[in-house]
């Protein structure tokens, strides 16, 4: 783990010129000291949005959004503060140095923005070839014929590759090092066999597939014309070909953990009220061409858990929209096998078939952007499709029907995170099938029924109940083993309870069945994930900690985003400013201002509201442990033959509590 160093940030922030940085980004006018423009951040006619050179800060009088140059490129560019920091970096051309951390499991993390050069440079080659080369006329037919605009094709950097088997090898690979990283970024194929070497994509129309910061990672290709269906090695293959094909996986894509058109879909929309997981990359482009901007893909596989997981960073709410055929029907059934262990309080989850031969490519052409968008809020919720699904070929009006739907349901609602929704879904079962919830729990242990065939099963990913199986570190606050001679109480306390007796506090324990590895205190971590994702706050019904130095501004962050819907980054900072000055606004921002949690954000497993429930459950823990030690420190204060009876159940309940727990050294 590395941490970008405070004086660095405000180095780059000293030698950058805000005017400048947003200039870049929006067309500012000179008015009297300062600049204006109309708002980026939310639509208006009349300018309401000022930068101030002097103090190198915005203001906008209509949204209320505030910030530095930092803060304006994290919010314009819809990026992190890692990437921001980085941005600003290399325009002022400054290295960001790193302060690494003594952990002897960190890992040298590797460089590979040369490959990610190389894969721009063939997306502008692609998109070149698109305007220029000589055989173009039928790659823009085709494209016409979609009813795609120039515009549209420009946005989601559609291109072309020509025919032939060395287009990319003769203007890339110039060394054999060159050549190297054409295979290595799945560009090029190397028949060791044949000893030959040409490219993977071939008189196709091109997508280009980008990461959620923006960088070309890896393509797809529709073939064009039918006698060009053959595979990536050349060959003629029997039933013609793919006519989709996508790159191979790479040290930079993995095509499990992306989702085609999700970069556009966020730079489109401030905040992402859905997302529409559709089935194909020109799905989502003419959905796109419609307005309908709000539309991503898997990339030649279903839908997966780490798909959701990434989907879930963005929005609350995820609509599946599926043809309306058999495979329709079965990518569907893979869909919601795949979403139930993900599906935590808060989210939503829907399923919307289109008509049969139709797909939302041609049916948004045929009714219309507005009847499209309708059909989309009418989609079937997760839990009424999942009955439907488990009660395909069942008489549940019958009672072996509704033995049967129960066998099915229970192991499968097992799989559900523990949460409200969790109980719910079991006393819905409940109520259609007629068994208590003891009875239903009784049925968890039955084998799990595949609601796809096998050959459809997705890679099995680790079960968000399981995926952490270490106990959250304490704080140095424990009761010690007995050293030396034992005091009264000590005498008092091994009479009554073993010395190995793994007696505990109960509420301690559930609060520990799940752990965070990310090693920062806890009240920052909670900042930092409430200020990422503002709409936490929302998914917390109460915050009851006791007014500390740690949790004062955690405190106040909570409250005031409870009060808001939407708020930005910028706003919060803007506020805090306001409100309660810059000392308190930097005190704010010192969460910020680490890699750690963007690094722990790039595993599968990560799931920020489990780590803010996390971080929550600690300070309370931590806030226990300061009042049982005060309270201890009262007794102690007392000579122990004065102790009442109650005083004395008081202290062993005190010891109890605190001898289940382990130091840590970590934090």
């Amino acid at each position: 783990m590395s941490r970008i160093p405070q004086p660095f940030i405000d180095d780059l922030l000293n030698r950058l010129d805000i005017v400048e940085i947003v200039d870049k980004r929006v067309k500012l006018k000179k008015t009297g000291k300062n600049y204006s423009a109309c708002c980026p951040f939310h639509n208006e006619k009349t300018p309401s949005f000022t930068v101030s050179q002097d103090k190198q800060f915005y203001y906008c009088f209509g949204c209320g959004a505030s910030g530095n140059a930092l803060g304006f490129v994290m919010e314009f560019d819809k990026t992190d503060f890692v990437d921001a920091v980085e941005s600003l970096a290399s325009s002022a051309g400054l290295q960001v140095p790193k302060e690494e951390s003594h952990s002897k499991s960190s890992k040298p993390k590797q460089d590979f923005k040369s490959l990610y050069k190389l894969l721009a440079d063939c997306s502008e080659f692609y998109q070149e070839q698109l305007k220029e080369h000589p055989d173009r006329s039928k790659a823009v037919k085709y494209l016409q014929e979609r009813g795609l605009t120039g515009h549209i094709a420009k946005t989601y950097g559609m291109g072309y590759a020509p025919q032939g088997w060395n287009n990319l090898l003769s203007k890339f690979g110039l060394t054999e090092d060159d050549c190297k990283a054409l295979i290595t970024a799945g560009m090029v194929i190397d028949n060791t066999e044949d000893n030959k070497r040409y490219d993977r994509f071939r008189h196709r129309i091109m997508f280009p597939i980008l990461d959620t910061r923006g960088r070309t990672i890896g393509f797809g290709g529709r073939v064009l014309g039918e006698e060009n269906r053959v595979g990536a090695d050349g060959k003629k293959m029997k039933g013609g070909g793919p006519k989709y094909l996508n790159s191979p996986e790479t040290p930079v894509f993995h095509k499990g953990k992306e989702l085609y058109g999700l970069y556009q879909a966020r730079q489109a929309n401030r905040t992402l009220k859905h997302l529409l997981v559709v089935e194909g990359y020109m799905d989502v482009i003419a959905l796109a061409q419609y307005g309908i901007t709000n539309a991503v893909a898997t990339l030649g596989t279903a839908c997966g858990e780490e798909h959701l997981k990434l989907a879930f960073k963005y929005t609350n709410t995820i609509v599946f929209c599926f043809d309306g055929d058999k495979a329709g029907r079965t990518a569907a059934k893979r869909a919601l096998e795949n979403a139930i262990p993900v599906m935590h309080d808060g989210y939503q989850i829907k399923f919307l078939f289109v008509p049969e031969g139709q797909d939302p490519d041609s049916l948004v052409r045929q009714i219309g952007p507005e009847r499209f968008a309708e059909l989309v809020a009418k989609g079937s919720p997760l839990e009424e499709f999942f009955f439907d699904v488990l009660s395909e070929d069942l008489d549940t009006t019958s009672m072996g029907g509704r033995a049967r739907l129960s066998k099915l349901a229970a192991p499968l609602l097992h799989k559900l995170p523990k949460s409200v929704y969790r109980e719910l879904m079991f006393e819905l079962l409940a109520q259609r099938t007629g068994l208590n919830q003891d009875i239903l729990q009784e049925l968890i242990a039955e084998p799990v029924p595949k609601l796809a065939p096998d050959e459809l099963t997705p890679t099995k990913l680790q079960s968000p109940d399981t995926q952490h199986d270490t106990p959250p570190p304490h704080d140095d606050g424990f009761i010690p083993a007995f050293d030396g001679e034992p005091t009264p109480y000590e005498s008092y306390f091994a009479q009554q309870v073993p010395l190995n007796s793994t007696s505990a506090n109960t509420q301690t324990q559930q609060l520990a069945t799940h752990s965070s590895k990310i090693k920062l205190p806890a009240h920052k971590l909670a900042i930092r994930l409430l200020l990422e994702n503002p709409a936490l706050a929302h998914r917390i019904q109460t915050l009851e900690l006791p007014e500390s130095p740690e949790t004062t501004h955690l405190l106040r962050l909570f409250h005031f985003l409870k009060l808001r819907e939407n708020p930005t980054f910028n706003s919060i900072v803007g506020a805090w400013l306001g409100i309660f000055g810059p000392d308190a606004k930097e005190d704010l921002l010192d969460a910020t201002a680490t890699e750690v949690l963007g690094q722990a954000k790039k595993s599968p497993a990560f799931d920020d509201y489990q780590e803010l429930q996390d971080a929550l459950s600690k300070l309370q823990q931590q806030a226990d442990e300061r009042q049982r030690r005060q309270a201890l420190s009262q007794l102690h204060s007392k000579p122990f033959n004065t102790l009442s009876p109650e005083d004395k159940q008081q202290l062993l309940d005190l010891l109890a509590s605190g001898k289940s727990k382990t130091p840590s050294k970590t934090e």
